[in-house]
């Protein structure tokens, strides 16, 4: 089951150092992300996070995540 919701605030570390942003999507099933396919599932979830400062959209692991209030 996912340890976030739609809508939560949430941070992580890129290239450019940590980032945060807001759920806007959460997948449980495979999926295609900018022409790759991701693996997704109920125990594994992965999020869509829309960025603060950007319109980025990145796709991340549920450990990659922190939730940020």
């Amino acid at each position: 089951m996912a340890k976030f919701s739609k809508g939560d605030h949430v941070s992580w570390n890129s290239e450019a150092g940590r980032v945060s942003g807001t759920i806007i999507k959460i997948h449980e099933r495979d999926f295609d992300y900018k022409g790759h396919p991701r693996r997704a599932s109920k125990d594994e979830p992965q999020y869509e996070i829309e960025s603060d400062k950007t319109d980025h959209i990145a796709a991340h692991k549920e450990s990659a995540l922190t939730k940020i209030e």
